[in-house]
This record gives structure tokens, sequence and C-alpha cells, in this order.
């Protein structure tokens, strides 16, 4: 039985290919007679008996998310782990102030040295923020030097769902974004009129001109940045698994019809697909959508596309920039920020998977302001628990590979996906009960504080039976009215004016032909699928 339970609990296998690894999760119903009483009694986690948490890198934020996150920790985690080998990392601006900068070097240190870390939003302040603070100067934002340091290879960004509640996608949407390289460490200057020569100075080999231009505005804007492309091929091989793990079907989205330089991105990502995983994704039927071939979206065009799928069941890789916008898009689409999931993924010196969990949404300064006034405040925390249960699980997969003999390694393991899974259970269900914050259950729904006193609460009854044993199970949602969100801002005189340019006969509502002459106007109605890609509109 526990041989059994280890490989079950193995973070890799060999599927029908032996390319094809993936990261399966834990049962939690396995009726194999002896198996199942022995992973229920070991596995399960009680409080007061803390279970030895594997080493992990904890970097802590601010404002309302650093306020959530402690009390998440304190009230779900802390009883049932101990996690005194965890190394927390103070990256609020006043610690990075007082260290100039020391403890962020820090930070990515131990991140590399241990490889699963979890991190709180934080702040890179402004030049008003620098004043209000009483900085010394203004901190750039963290995350280049943990992209750098820790060898980032891609920005996973998928979609969470809520099984039983309807959310923007109906499937998952699975997005690799590259983790380094085009604006974001661009070199800039301005300058005046004059000749612009970009030179290459190879390591070793002659010097030879990149770029030459005649600038003859007297203020221009000089912007140099360039893609490094050597991880590419990682990135496609993340890419791939992922989709074939999930059932996905992949789309690669440059603007490479305009952008020439950006044509290696793709023709990296197809030679790998056609080479190593075509026969697979065949085979599981998730080419009948596009072709029977990998396809190539342009960036314009995927922007149109994440509106219309919204069966989900896709997953996009793409260059840094076009990714960070896109992935907002799917944020937007799918109800906001907090719904999807933002995991860098690197690779350390010996060849292991770094891993860094985050949520995809800021610190949410105004809920912090109400906070500090002493009124109610109501947080989801969805995004950042799935950050902290997923830096959680790394550590253990992790601690449990480098000890592959070491019984009670493999058993907390074991003990981490139990509770992760729970924890997720627990929460999901407090949402399908009407017991959510007031963005997913409307204005009475719960605040803080309340949602992680009733969260919490849940787990351990949950964790206690190890069944999900409701009195009666929690009922299927319609999607939240997106009123109930703090940023609604739609402007309703503008949607009134919108819906009365289309009702052509004004008898107050839309029929077919009013609404398809509407959606083609605006751009956004279904078309027949083609393979052709769109030409360039430059």
């Amino acid at each position: 039985n526990k041989m059994a339970l280890r490989l079950f609990a193995s973070r890799s296998f060999q599927g029908a290919a032996s390319r094809r690894a993936v990261t399966p999760t834990l049962n939690l119903v396995v009726n194999n007679g002896p198996f199942q009483s022995f992973f229920r009694t070991k596995s399960t986690l009680v409080p007061g008996e803390k279970v030895p948490a594997p080493p992990m890198v904890y970097i802590s934020g601010e404002e309302m998310t650093h306020y959530a996150s402690t009390l998440v920790v304190k009230q779900w985690i802390e009883p049932f782990f101990d996690t005194s080998t965890w190394e927390t990392f103070d990256l609020s601006c006043k610690a990075r102030d007082d260290s100039d900068d020391k403890v962020l070097h820090d930070a990515v240190e131990a991140g590399a040295r241990i490889g699963a870390i979890f991190k709180e939003p934080t702040i890179t302040p402004t030049a008003v923020q620098v004043k209000e603070l009483g900085l010394s100067k203004s901190f750039g934002s963290p995350n280049g030097a943990m992209r750098k340091g820790w060898n980032g290879i891609t920005i996973s960004r998928d979609t969470i769902h809520i099984e039983g509640i309807e959310l923007g996608y109906k499937n998952p949407v699975l997005f690799e974004r590259h983790a380094v390289g085009g604006e974001y460490g661009a070199g800039w200057n301005e300058v005046g009129a004059g000749t612009l020569l970009t030179t290459y100075l190879p390591t070793n080999g002659a010097p030879h001109i990149v770029d030459k231009r005649e600038l003859t505005d007297e203020h221009n804007v000089v912007v140099v940045y360039h893609n490094p492309y050597d991880n590419v091929k990682e990135l496609a091989h993340l890419f791939f698994q992922r989709c074939l793990a999930g059932d996905i079907v992949p789309y690669i989205v440059t603007k490479k019809t305009v952008f020439k330089w950006q044509e290696g991105f793709w023709a990296t990502m197809k030679g790998i697909f056609d080479a190593e995983y075509k026969e697979d994704f065949e085979k599981a039927g998730l080419l009948k959508k596009c072709g029977g071939e990998l396809q190539h979206l342009i960036s314009d065009a995927a922007t149109m596309q994440l509106i219309r799928w919204t069966d989900g069941g896709f997953g996009m890789a793409a260059h840094n920039y076009d990714g960070d916008m896109l992935t907002d898009q799917i944020a937007q689409v799918h109800r906001s920020p907090g719904f999807i999931t933002s995991n860098l993924v690197g690779k350390a010196a010996d060849g292991r998977i770094i891993k860094e969990f985050e949520a995809s949404h800021g610190t949410v300064s105004d809920l912090w302001q109400a906070h500090l006034r002493g009124e109610e405040t109501s947080l989801n925390p969805l995004g950042m628990v799935e950050a902290i249960i997923g830096a959680m699980h790394h550590a253990a997969t992790l601690d449990a590979e480098a000890n592959p003999d070491n019984e009670d390694k493999q058993m907390v393991l074991a003990k981490v996906t139990n509770f992760t899974e729970t924890l997720r259970a627990a929460m999901h269900n407090t949402f399908r009960y009407g017991q959510g914050t007031k963005d997913m259950s409307g204005p009475d729904g719960f605040s803080t504080e309340q949602f992680i006193d009733k969260v919490e609460w849940r787990l351990k009854r949950y964790l206690a039976a190890q069944i999900v044993d409701e009195e009666s199970p929690p009922p299927r949602l319609s999607e939240p009215d997106r009123r109930f969100q703090r940023n609604y801002t739609p402007d309703q005189d503008a949607i009134n004016d919108l819906f009365n340019k289309y009702d052509k006969d004004g008898n107050g509502m839309i029929d077919l032909e009013e609404f398809t002459k509407m959606l083609v106007k605006m751009g956004v109605a279904p078309t027949i699928e083609s393979n052709q890609e769109k030409m360039p509109d430059v």
C-alpha cells in the first residue's frame, strides 16, 4: 500500500507517448479496499498535529491583500502545518527602502535555491507615493529581477473555475506568456534630429550594423529592446504538455506578418509541435477544430477570438507584451483578474523547475483605505489562495522528488495534496452556498473576515470527515451579476443610446436582424472559421 501511494502521488508519469509528462492530482476517491483505508487515514490532517511544511519562500506585500493573506495563513494553514521552514521576505516599500533593496536580492537568491515561491501583491511606488511613504527613492517592480534571477521561461496564466458556478469561459483557458524580453526591458532616450545607428558587437567576431536611420524630427523617442529566444523551446514543451494534459486546443499568437522578427517564435513552436507533439494531439482529437494543424493567430485577431470563444477549451502562447495584454482581456471576459492564475516558471542551474505563484491583481488599495477608516470590506481571496496552495504543492513535490526513498517525504506530499484539494473544495462550496464575498453573492455577501471564518469552519469539517458531507449538495449557480463587482463602471446612458441606435423600429426590442447588424458593426459577430491568416493592416 505504501508503494502504491508513492507511485500515485508522483509528480510526473509517462502516458501513451513517452514525451508526455503531466502533473496529476491525487484523487481523493480511491475504491480499492486497503489502499482507500490507508490513504484516508494516513493523509488526513487534524488541528494540533501539524505536518512539517516543506521549504518554501513566502514574499509578503502590503495593503489589503497582505491583510487577507495573513488571515488565510493564520486560520487555514497554520492549524495544520508547521511553517517554520518557510523563508519569509518583506517586499513592502518601507522594507525595500530600509534595506536599499537588499531584501529583494535575498528573496531572489532564496527562490533560486528553494524553487517554490509564493508572492503577495506588492506596490511599485509612483512619484506621488514616494513622497507620501517617505521613501528615499522610487523602487522599480521586483518582477524583472525575479524573472532574471529564476531564469524565467514563461508566465502561465489560466482561468480559475468553480464547479457549479458559471463564469465567463465555460471550460479552462490556458496561456503561456514568454517571461523575458520585449518592451519591459527596453532602453530608451529622447533625442533630436540626426542619425541613429544600432550596432551589434558579437562576443566573437566583427561588429555589424543592425539598423541605421535618419531622424528629421527635433523631438524623437528612441527605444531599443530584444527578445531572447533560447528558452522558447522550453516554453513550447511546457505549453504543449499542459494543453495535452488538459485536452486543450493550442494556438500560437504573434504579429509576424508585420513584425518579421517574430517569425522565429512561431517557427520554433511549430517545429517542436510537428516533431514531438502533433501525433499525440491528433490521437486526442484536439486538432479537429483547426484543420489538423497547429494554428497561428495574428495578435489583433486573437483579441477578437477571446471575446467569441467563450466555450473555452483553448490555449495560447505569445511574446511577453502580447501575453500581458491578452491575458488582461481573458481576465475581464472570465470575470476579473482575481479569477486567473499567474505562475512564473523558471529553471535552476541544476535543471530543477522553479515556480513562483501569485495573484493576477494588485494590492486593492481602495479596500485597504476603507479598512483603515474602520469600514467593512469584502475582498475575494480566490486568486491569492490558488497561488498559496499552488506554491505549497510545488514545494512538497520538489521535496518528495529530491528524496524518492524517504517515506516521510512522500507522505507529506500526500498530506499537502489532500489539504490543498480539500481547501479548494471548502472555498468553492462556500461560494456555491451563497456565502461568498459581495462580488459573488451581492450586497448581502460576506465581509473579508466573515468569508475567511466560514471557509475555516467548512475546511475543518471536511478534513475531519474526509468527505464532503453537506446536508444538501451545493446548488449550481448562473454567473453572478457583474454589477456586484467593485469596479463595475459601465455608462448606462451610453448603453441606452447604443441600444436605441440599433432598435430601428423603436419598439424597445432588438430582433435577430437588428442584432446581427449590431454584432457585425461592432466587429464581434461570430464568423465561419477560415485557415487563411489575416493580412497585414499596415
